[in-house]
């Protein structure tokens, strides 16, 4: 039987004052200058600040962040190698000509470009044509590619996103090129806890994406005809007009009804965070909007929570109701002991006014566990929840790690197995 234990975290604390932390006053409530915001924390998908987070609205070219995600995991799958040589479509080529269609230059359309660079360059520099050749790669067509894209959203969870093509581009760009039954100026649609689901896979199952993401420029074609450099819109990366320590991705997006859009992911005070930011405000006039309503949050996160530790690998955990040894049934030892597999720290608010913590462990003191067991193995599961307004991201529901054994406990020999069985048998039923 499970028992759960629930412990009250009431937490003081001292604010110094620095660069990157702001707090807001509680008859100021902190308000992000922008239609949507989310910010969560990129491990556990707990919900760290949350505006307009369920609504629908165009996310421009933070769609590639899907499409990013479906070729890394084509490679990984082996249906692509990253010096595969892919030649573009007349539709994609064409594209490359539009100067409405932001994109790469191609000085010789039947020249084909390696997976390596089409991926930087739908990453870095947001190019659409490059978002569109890989698409047709993996799909067949960008149309089939739409349908493998809300396939792999459908299985995170993600049912109200509206997808017509991979790039984020209006339809209206597209000409003929638009999604079976898409109007001629529909586009992607997505709310801010959709990108925020999609960002935090992409980031947990393909953490070298950031490796392409932190990069402000980039070679491309190095050897070809389209030589040329390849460079980043996002602004927050060093040595950029809105450059933030700790930031290293991860993509813009900008169209006339998505607005100025950013998902961003930054490393501070020992946890990551990922932002969403969509249709900042007074972008028209100020083109590092988004920017500086991203690094409002962030610095609003960082202000309000921190990381807390509650358990050291090997060391019993700071819980009076934390089992610290099991009874072993049919094994050569009757008990043995348990110890955090692992270092464990999780995001807690600051401030813990009406916020409830839970550790739950599914066995207490002294539970039976049955021989063999070898050394390490996971006997005991411990979860970690906060009970709060703002909750977590869908899928999501806390923290887990396990209490393990510190040695190995053999099974018994079957006879005595057998007759420890009988004599249980005898005391409790007859």
């Amino acid at each position: 039987m499970k028992k759960k234990i629930f412990l009250l975290v009431t937490l003081c604390f001292t604010l110094i004052s620095t660069p990157f932390v702001s707090v807001v006053s509680a008859e100021e409530p902190f308000d992000v200058s922008a239609k949507a915001a989310l910010a969560i924390d990129a491990s556990s998908g707990k919900v760290l600040y949350a505006k307009n987070t369920t609504s629908p609205m165009g996310v421009a070219s933070i769609t590639k962040i899907i499409t990013i995600y479906m070729t890394l995991d084509a490679i990984k799958k082996g249906k692509l190698n990253w010096d595969d040589k892919i030649k573009m479509s007349d539709y994609a080529y064409n594209l490359t000509q539009n100067p409405e269609a932001s994109n790469i230059a191609v000085m010789d359309k039947d020249e084909a470009f390696t997976v390596r660079d089409l991926f930087n360059a739908a990453m870095i520099q947001s190019a659409n044509s490059a978002a569109i050749t890989l698409a047709e790669k993996i799909g067949g067509s960008e149309p089939k590619f739409v349908d493998l894209m809300k396939t792999q959203l459908a299985y995170w969870g993600i049912t109200d996103a509206k997808l017509v093509n991979a790039s984020g581009l209006n339809n209206s760009v597209l000409g003929e090129n638009i999604y079976p039954g898409s109007s001629s100026t529909d586009e992607n649609e997505l709310s801010a806890q959709d990108v925020a689901i999609v960002a935090q896979h992409l980031i947990a199952d393909f953490p070298d994406v950031l490796e392409t993401s932190q990069k402000a420029t980039e070679p491309f074609d190095a050897n070809g005809p389209s030589k040329q450099t390849l460079a980043t819109y996002n602004y927050m990366l060093p040595g950029l007009p809105a450059a933030r320590p700790g930031v290293d991705g991860l993509k813009t997006g900008t169209t006339a009804l998505a607005g100025a859009c950013f998902v961003a992911t930054t490393v501070q005070n020992g946890f990551r965070i990922i932002t969403v930011v969509l249709n900042a405000d007074n972008a028209d006039a100020d083109q590092l909007a988004r920017f500086t309503a991203t690094g409002t949050l962030m610095n609003y996160v960082y202000g309000t929570w921190q990381t807390h530790t509650f358990a050291a690998k090997g060391i019993k955990m700071d819980s009076p109701d934390a089992p610290t040894q099991l009874t072993v049934v049919d094994g050569q030892r009757n008990q043995i002991n348990v110890v955090p597999e692992k270092d464990f720290s999780a995001v807690i608010p600051m401030a813990a006014t009406g916020i409830t913590t839970a550790i739950t462990f599914n066995k207490k003191q002294n539970d039976k566990v049955t021989a063999a067991i070898a050394k390490n193995q996971k006997l005991v599961k411990v979860t970690f929840h906060i009970k709060d307004k703002l909750g977590y991201l869908p899928g999501f529901d806390g923290e887990d790690l396990h209490l393990t054994a510190t040695s190995a406990v053999p099974r018994s020999n079957s006879v005595k197995i057998m007759w420890n069985h009988f004599v249980k048998f005898v005391n409790e039923k007859l």
